[in-house]
């Protein structure tokens, strides 16, 4: 029946409503089915002109038909532009599966809720959120849901995206003030995948569109998969309607690799790579990166790389050699005061220049505290070379030291919170 309502409803227009059947052919000739599902019909339709004149004119109308064929309330929701179904294109992330995600004690929970998700999408897990420091795979089991799903329900709508691109689409839908066909791509999918949902904390107008998103998809039984670096309840500036909402579903952490973990990962990546590493090439390797699954599998590829082009040998100095070149060629990795600040800066929210100006206020004022404590921990700077980067005496850099360190001692959230930058600030 999904492939011919258009056509019933249609006819049920030009025979029923009196509408001439030129007016119908000009607005709905190029007019595709998206879906009808639990009553919800989903019209696609090339042009942003006609996707309007259809929403405003022909959805009570069409809804009116659809309760004739049907004998039940429907609702009609027009959508344009790119708006394929996973079915309909491959995917560029078809080998992020299940089969090859590296189970260990840190990420088996997460692993195994993601694949409750897949195997039930908007069952008792709803929303799913998976949180974690970065490369530690929260994306990969994004994917391996979206991957299965496109399998098991080639008619689901699949949307990934990620939480600064969710709000610049935002911004450039206000710009066009076309906020409708924004809201008509998000609320009308089967599966939303947001990625680094940390990313719209402080945007009001982002999290007010997010919200009313999130309960339209809630409402509808529509599966949500969130992912961020952090849980809901260390969101700074994140509302807490939103943080309730949530936690409504099922939480799921992702905690660096063990040993072990890191040894099967660095083997899994060296077969797929078609390169055989010595035992204890792999354990040099495994020893000395310790939090980040991408830089694993960046020094099995340097390694493979010095080897196949420069002819050398296998062995635990070409690794070390490797994995310095990698830290060369990504300054990023090493620690500078610019990249401190930079970290303490995104995990506050703030802007880095807001850290050097003369802003007292509480919400810029402990991030500076830490961002000086973190250059002293991470750099052994002394107070005066800290002092000249904030542009403050260097008693205020002593001050803010020994108050970090003094919270440090007494909180289990401080300690986690500079757990998390010295993983970020590393690169990890």
């Amino acid at each position: 029946m999904a492939n011919n309502i258009l056509e019933m409803a249609l006819e049920l227009l030009e025979h029923e409503q009196k509408f001439l059947p030129s007016t119908l052919s000009a607005w709905f000739g190029d007019a595709t089915v998206v879906s009808f599902t639990d009553n919800r019909l989903v019209l696609h339709s090339p042009s942003d002109f006609k996707q309007k004149y259809i929403t405003d004119k022909f959805i009570e109308p069409l809804q009116n038909a659809l309760y004739q064929l049907t004998g039940e309330a429907a609702t009609v929701v027009v959508v344009t532009g790119e708006y394929s179904t996973p079915a309909q294109s491959a995917s560029p992330y078809d080998d992020y599966t299940f089969e090859r995600f590296i189970v260990g004690s840190s990420n088996k929970f997460a692993h195994a809720a993601a694949y409750a998700v897949a195997q039930r999408p908007a069952a008792e897990n709803n929303p799913l959120f998976i949180y974690g420091n970065s490369g530690l795979g929260k994306t990969h089991l994004m994917y391996a849901i979206a991957n299965v799903l496109r399998r098991t329900h080639p008619e689901f709508r699949i949307i990934y995206v990620k939480g600064e691109d969710f709000t610049n689409e935002l911004i450039t839908a206000i710009q066009k003030a076309d906020v409708q066909s924004f809201r008509n791509k998000y609320r009308v999918v089967d599966l939303l995948l947001l990625d680094d949902v940390q990313f719209i904390a402080g945007k009001e107008r982002t999290q007010e569109e997010f919200f009313h998103t999130f309960n339209a998809l809630y409402e509808a039984k529509k599966q949500i998969v969130l992912t961020s670096d952090r849980p809901p309840k260390e969101i700074n500036t994140l509302e807490e309607r939103m943080k309730t909402r949530f936690e409504w579903g099922l939480l799921a952490d992702i905690q660096p690799p063990d040993f072990e973990t890191r040894i099967a990962i660095i083997r899994d990546k060296a077969v797929k790579m078609s390169i055989e590493l010595p035992d204890e090439v792999s354990n040099y390797i495994a020893e000395n990166i310790q939090s980040n699954i991408r830089q694993l599998e960046g020094a099995v590829k340097k390694i493979k790389a010095m080897h196949e082009l420069m002819g050398e040998r296998i062995t635990v100095s070409l690794a070390e050699n490797a994995i310095d070149a990698l830290r060369t060629e990504n300054p990023g990795l090493n620690p500078t005061p610019e990249r401190i600040m930079e970290a303490v800066a995104n995990y506050f929210y703030i802007p880095v220049e807001q850290m050097i100006s003369k802003d007292r206020s509480k919400d810029v004022a402990y991030p500076r505290q830490m961002a000086m404590y973190m250059i002293r921990q991470e750099l052994e700077y002394s107070f005066p070379d800290i002092a000249k980067i904030f542009k403050r005496d260097h008693t205020t850099v002593m001050h803010a030291c020994n108050k970090i360190e003094e919270e440090r001692k007494k909180s289990r959230q401080t300690e986690d919170v500079i757990k998390k930058l010295h993983n970020n600030i590393r690169g990890d």
